[in-house]
Parts: structure tokens; sequence; C-alpha cells
């Protein structure tokens, strides 16, 4: 095209974009440019056909257009601009669905399925059985595959046994989306058909019998196309997707013995890991189970960047043996990072003393959750030899947890030597995490030790040295704690506080409500908690001082201790509903639903300012199961803007119609 013709094309494309939708001649000057040389101008006309007010109107034009035999651009630009008309397009189709022309008629089919609206099924089934032209009817068995309803899916079943191949094929693949499992004796005889096998094989795997093992195991071992193949990999991923865990063994040792059949078996599921279809993945990943070659846990393991394949992942990873902890070892650098957590979580459980080497050697690597891996799985090896390269990570803050861990469990065999490990690691400075680890190991034996961190230690430790105590020894916690609320750090005192909430009682009232006090935000947000923990009414009032706070942290913990403690008046309820944070509101909301005055309060709260208040008010009200309340439900959807709080008023109208 000359600078000129694209100079005139921007000009007529612009002037689609500009053109006010609500003069009258704005239709015939959209209808024109559907008819434009230029396609863009035609997908310009086609997005503002879709804006006018009066889309009967629009319809009625649009389907005029498909008529127009010689203007194949148009009429697709049409076709385009009918299928996002939505409902007010679906009665004028299936009305064109009985027009004299084939080609019409097909149209008409193909935008219906565009559509995917139940309103069509019925039209869309009579096509389907009776017209006479092929091309429509596989135009309408591809449209019910997207329309879908229990018809459909019957009326597909019943064409699977038609002599044309084309339709048997658009019927097997619109059932295998519709997920429908057809009668096995209709699919078996398409299994050898070249055209049909591979979408027959896809819906074999739908089928809930015990015969398609065998039948997808033959597809496997079938030397013939790829594609083939991979259907039956598909088949095998849905097959086992709902196989209970009891019926899996004799599964994998069908599957193997099947594909140790197949030249180059190996690579083959290899390849069939690294696809881009993600059900062609699925199945791979049980044909990997059934072969358990060790080559195959990277790829396995790198299927994990599929979110929704993770448990299966994980499941296939399970099957391996030991040798496969090497292999993943071997690779942990250069998997992604899903992938080394999912190879993480296995190779745990895959360990044994002669990992060592490697694992320590692993401990030197770069990256943080390798070396997170490498130390929980030392934990597991069982091996002395662990203890040492573990202690020297101790002070690491990144690591410390991870491996103080890893020490406990290796303390069932050697627990002198791990004790040994954690008390010079505390000498030195070692993380919080390290005094939890000494006492579970060493147990009451070490409370000398943990009173006096308590006493000396940096703050992290003191504060940790409070808690860990009160854990093991009650009483000795408590005396601790009350000589803690007054350390000089707000982390100490804040420990302190949380442990009169845990081990406490109510004697202890006047000590939190002096901590309610406390300068430090940190305690005095601890003590709220402790008060609702350990039952302490009697600062009921303090409490309802806090509700009003302007802080919003104060304001709902004071609101969730008062709930707790089962003293929440009404007239505190409306102070904190009356609060500027949206959390407390909504922490005073769903007391008073627990309390049986939700009701009232979601209702006036459906007009709240913030989106998430509206959306909880919508799910107390879902909750308590008035349909009454319907037509405030539906009043508020109206003018509802945001679309999560929409969403809310939309499950809530539905639960409480009984939808």
């Amino acid at each position: 095209m000359s600078e000129e013709g694209r100079n005139a094309e921007e000009v007529r494309y612009r002037a689609l974009l500009d053109l006010d939708v609500s003069r009258p001649e704005a239709l015939e000057a959209l209808v024109t440019g559907l008819h434009d040389e230029s396609w863009r101008v035609r997908r310009a006309a086609a997005d503002g056909l879709v804006r006018l007010p009066d889309r009967m109107a629009v319809v009625d034009r649009l389907i005029a257009v498909l008529g127009e035999r010689d203007e194949t651009g148009a009429r697709n630009a049409a076709a385009e601009a009918l299928a996002g008309m939505g409902a007010s397009a679906v009665q004028p189709l299936v009305h064109l669905l009985g027009h004299p022309d084939p080609d019409l008629r097909k149209f008409a089919a193909d935008i219906l399925g565009q559509l995917a609206l139940p309103d069509a099924e019925g039209a869309l089934v009579a096509v389907l059985l009776e017209d006479g032209d092929l091309n429509v009817r596989v135009a309408a068995a591809e449209a019910l595959g997207r329309v879908g309803g229990r018809g459909a899916a019957f009326a597909l079943e019943r064409v699977l046994s038609n002599p044309e191949p084309l339709l048997r094929l658009s019927s097997l693949e619109s059932l295998a989306a519709l997920r429908h499992p057809p009668p096995l004796a209709d699919v078996v005889p398409l299994l050898n058909n070249p055209l049909l096998k591979r979408s027959a094989y896809r819906v074999l795997g739908l089928i809930e019998r015990t015969e398609v093992v065998g039948l997808v195991c033959r597809g496997l071992a079938a030397s013939e196309s790829r594609s083939t193949r991979e259907a039956a990999l598909v088949a095998l991923g849905q097959h086992s997707a709902r196989m209970a865990d009891g019926a899996r063994p004799a599964m994998y040792a069908a599957v193997g013995e099947a594909l140790r059949r197949l030249l180059g078996a190996v690579s083959w599921v290899a390849s069939a890991l690294e696809s881009g279809d993600i059900e062609v993945k699925t199945g791979a990943l049980v044909a990997a189970a059934a072969l358990r070659e060790p080559r195959l846990a990277p790829l396995v393991a790198e299927v994990a960047q599929e979110e929704r394949l993770v448990p299966e992942v994980m499941r296939t990873l399970a099957c391996f043996g030991p040798e496969t902890g090497r292999e993943l070892l071997a690779s942990m650098d250069r998997l992604s990072f899903p992938a080394r957590e999912a190879a993480g979580q296995v190779l745990v459980d895959m360990v044994d003393e002669s990992f060592v080497p490697e694992l320590v050697q692993m401990l030197d690597w770069g990256e943080v959750d390798l070396k997170g891996v490498a130390a929980r799985a030392l934990g597991r090896t069982g091996a002395l030899e662990a203890v040492e390269p573990l202690a020297g990570f101790l002070s690491n803050p990144e690591l410390a947890g991870v491996a103080a861990r890893a020490l406990v469990a290796l303390s069932a065999g050697f627990r002198t030597r791990v004790l040994q490990a954690l008390q010079a690691s505390l000498e030195q400075g070692a993380q919080p995490v390290v005094l939890n680890a000494l006492v579970r190991v060493g147990g009451t034996a070490q409370l000398p030790l943990v009173r006096r961190i308590a006493r000396e230690a940096s703050v992290p430790l003191r504060a940790t040295a409070v808690e860990v105590l009160a854990a093991v020894d009650p009483s000795g916690g408590l005396e601790l704690a009350r000589v803690a609320l007054v350390d000089e750090a707000p982390r100490v005192r804040a420990a302190a506080v949380r442990v009169l909430g845990q081990v406490g009682d109510v004697s202890l009232a006047p000590l939190l409500q002096r901590a309610l006090a406390d300068d430090a935000l940190e305690v005095r947000l601890a003590a709220l908690e402790a008060v609702g923990e350990c039952g302490a009414v009697a600062l009921a009032e303090d409490l309802e001082a806090l509700v009003r706070h302007p802080d919003g942290a104060i304001a709902f913990r004071a609101v969730r201790s008062l709930a707790r403690l089962g003293v929440l008046r009404d007239e505190v309820i409306q102070h904190a509903v009356a609060h500027e944070d949206h959390e407390v509101v909504k922490a005073a909301l769903l007391a008073g639903a627990a309390s049986g005055g939700g009701e009232a309060l979601g209702l006036g709260l459906l007009g709240h300012a913030h989106w998430d208040v509206r959306a909880a008010a919508a799910r107390v009200l879902a909750d308590s199961g008035e349909e009454r309340l319907l037509t405030s439900l539906m009043n508020a959807l109206v003018s509802e803007t945001d679309a999560l709080a929409r969403r809310a008023l939309v499950d809530a109208v539905e639960r409480l119609s009984g939808r």
C-alpha cells in the first residue's frame, strides 16, 4: 500500500473510532465500514456496532450483511460483531438456522457457538440431527461443544455412528470440550480410524471403566503417529486424575509394560513432558511414574511451573527410586524455582547417609533456596557427619531455622552431639530459633540456661527465652514474664505479655492493665490479645475506651477481645461501625453477626464507602438465610460499581434465592 493509501486508511479508521454512536446515521456509517478494504477499519466498525443502543436494529442489519455473498470481508466482520451482541442476537440467529441458503445456516451456527448461550441448544440440536447440508451439521456439532447441556451431549453421542467422518470428528471434539463421556462401545471402533483416533482417545480418558487403561496402553505402544500417542497420553492423564490411589500400581505396571515395547519411549516421554499442551504434560507425568527412569526426574520437576500440576508432579517423583535423588541433586542448580521447590520436597524423603557429601557440597552453592533444600535433606540422612555442617548455619539469619530443625531431627540418633552444637552456637550469639531447638532436644535440663539467657542475652534471645520457658514450665514462665514486663526492650515486654495471655488467668488483670498503657505499640497490641485470651473481663471498660482509638490496629484488637470475652455491647459495636478503619468496621460486623445482630448491621453497611465492607455485609446477610433480605441485596447490586463487591452481592442473592 502506498503512503497515500495508508494515510487514507488511517483517516477512515480514526473516523470510526471517533464516531458518536448516539447519532441516527451511526448505524449506516458503521455498516459501510464493514465493507472497507482494510481489516483494521472493518474491526473498528464491528466494535462500534456492538456499542450502538438499538441492539435489535443492529442485529437485523448485521444479518442482512451476512447474506451479501460476494462480500467476504464484510460478512466475516458482521459475524464478529454479532458474536459481541450477546443474548440480543440469539433468537434472530436461531431463525437464520432455517434459511434456505446453507451458507447462512452455517454462519448462524458458527456465531451461536461463539455466543455460547444455552438458549440456542435446542435449535442447534435440531440442525445437527436433521439439516441436509454436511457443513451446517458440522458447524452445529462444533457450536454445541461450546453451548453445552445434556441435550447437546446426547445428540452428539447419536452422531458418533454417522458414516460422515467430519461429523463424527466434530462430535468427538465437542464431547471432549464438554467433558461428557460417551458410551465405551461407541468409542472403541473409532480408535482404529486414522482420521478419528486422536479425538477418540481424548474422549476415551473421560470414561470411567477399567478397560480404558488397556485401550490407552494400546495407543501408547502404537508405532504409528506421534499425535495418536499424545492423544493416548491425554486420555491417560484424564483417567488417572479420577483414579483411587489403590488402583494406581496396577495402572503404572500396565503403562510401563506398554511403553517398554515402544522404541525410544524414554525420549518420547521426555519430549511430552516439555509439551506446550498441559493435557499432554499431565499424561506424560503418569507415563514417567510408570517408567521410573531417573533421567526423567528433572523434566518431571520442571512441570511444576504449571501450578495446577504441582500435586501430580509430587506424586510422580515419589514413585521414583533412590537413584532419582542423585539425578535431582546433580541438576538442582539448573532447575527453575518452582521445579526446585518440588524436587526439594521429594529429595528430602529420598536421602540416606550416603548422600551427605553431595548435600554438604550443595551447602556451598550461592542460592539460599538450594542451601535450604540441602539443610533439610541433611536432617533426614540420619548421619553423624551431617551435624557439623548444619551447625555452621545456626548463625545465618536466612538458614538458622531450617538448620536448627534439621539438627532436631538428627538428635534422635546423636542427642549429645547435637546439644553440644546448639549450646556452642548460643554462646556465640546464635539466632533465637536455636534456643527453641535446644529446649526441644534437651528438655527441662536446659531451663537454667534459658533463665540466664532471659537475663543477660541480646533482645531477640531474651524475648524468645521468655516464651520458650513458659512452653516448657508454665509456672516458671509466668514468674519470668512478670520480671520481663519491666524489661527496657519493647520486644521482650511484648513476649512477656503474650505469655500472660497464654498461660495466665484473670488474676493477672492488673498487670495487663498496665501493659495496655505501655508506651510501645507492640506491647499494647499484645496486651489487647492477652486480655481476651486469659478471660480478664474486669478490663472490659478499658477495652471499650480503646474501640474509639484512631489507630485501627488498636481498635480492631479491642473489638475482637471484647467479642472473645462475650461482653461486646451493642453501643460499643455502633462506635466500632463508625470507625474510619474499615478493618475495625468488618470486625464489628462479624462480631455482631456472631451474637445475632448481624442482620441490621449488614443492611446498614451495604452502603458503606469501602468496597470490602459492602462485600462483608453481603456475606453476613447471605449467611442469615433470610429470603426477605433479597430486595435490599438486589437494590444494592443495581448501584454497586466495584467488581468484587458485586460478586459478593451476586453470591448472596443466589444463595438466598436458592439458585
